[in-house]
């Protein structure tokens, strides 16, 4: 059966949590495992090309059947093939393709054009959300403590900071109260200007980053998730108040609404020396609220 257009709304990005849609394809993806393709969903999918943060946990219900389990995958269609997941072959937002939120459930699945009811774990989406937030504000917070160890000219991040974080991270991942930031100094960075001892005092480059990130905390100011429309593939933006000013950084993840929800931030790193390189691992931590 050839796939209609279903790119699908979102509603995640402006905090839902639960979401009325309809069936409008499924498609088998394995085993007895089948896509759901909802016209509308609050549920977060795990992104392949950048996993950051995982999916959420999500059930499934329609009048008939309720879906425990569910997997929530990025999905996209090309020439009326869809790809789900893993075997997604481009990242989403390119060019000729639609992108769309793919439900996967282990039964058989509901029939086109039935109600489905998406409910979302509301502790796992908090935690994974504040997580997150805090991820971003640390890489800030980061840029800022390393301000004066260039000495080049480099691109800034949105406050106007040297953009150590965007230049220099290999991979990012989210956990329940918790963010792992892992940073590859080599001769690339280093002829940018970027001086790599900066981090022989890795526990003092970590005090002042906690103690920027809870000043800024404290501060209760408000964090926004801001999209040019409802499409999973729209350009998404986390913005947040702070007294250096308005950041802003590309995301497409979940996040809460004040950094009054971010308790206890605290920044431990640790560092590595390999061949060629130094590599920084920057993990941050919160109170479970």
């Amino acid at each position: 059966m050839a796939a209609p257009t279903i790119d699908t709304e979102v509603t995640y990005p402006a905090g839902a949590v639960t979401s009325e849609g309809t069936v409008v394809h499924v498609e088998p993806v394995g085993g007895d495992r089948w896509a759901v393709f909802l016209d509308r969903t609050a549920a977060h999918p795990v992104d392949t090309a950048w996993p950051d943060q995982p999916a959420d946990r999500v059930t499934l219900s329609t009048p008939d059947a309720q879906y425990d389990g569910v997997e929530v995958r990025v999905a996209g269609v090309q020439d009326g093939t869809v790809h789900v997941g893993d075997d997604l072959p481009v990242r989403t937002g390119t060019e000729g393709w639609v992108f769309a939120v793919a439900h996967v459930v282990h039964a058989d699945p509901p029939a086109l054009g039935d109600r489905a009811t998406v409910t979302v774990d509301r502790g796992f989406r908090t935690a994974l959300s504040v997580a997150h937030s805090a991820c971003h504000l640390a890489a800030l917070a980061l840029d800022a403590v390393l301000t004066d160890r260039w000495s080049k000219p480099v691109p800034e991040d949105s406050l106007g900071r040297p953009a150590f974080d965007s230049l220099a991270i290999v991979r990012s991942s989210i956990g329940e109260y918790r963010s792992e930031d892992v940073y590859r100094i080599g001769k690339s960075l280093r002829k940018k200007g970027f001086d790599p001892g900066a981090f022989d005092d890795a526990d003092g480059i970590a005090d002042r980053v906690t103690g920027l990130l809870r000043a800024w905390t404290a501060t209760g100011g408000p964090i926004h998730v801001v999209a040019e429309d409802s499409r999973l593939s729209a350009r998404r933006q986390w913005r947040c108040e702070l007294p250096d000013g308005v950041a802003e950084i590309p995301c497409g993840g979940t996040h809460p609404d004040a950094l009054s929800d971010l308790v206890d931030p605290t920044v431990a790193i640790s560092v590595e020396d390999v061949p060629g390189a130094r590599v920084v691992t920057m993990t941050t931590t919160l109170t479970p609220r």
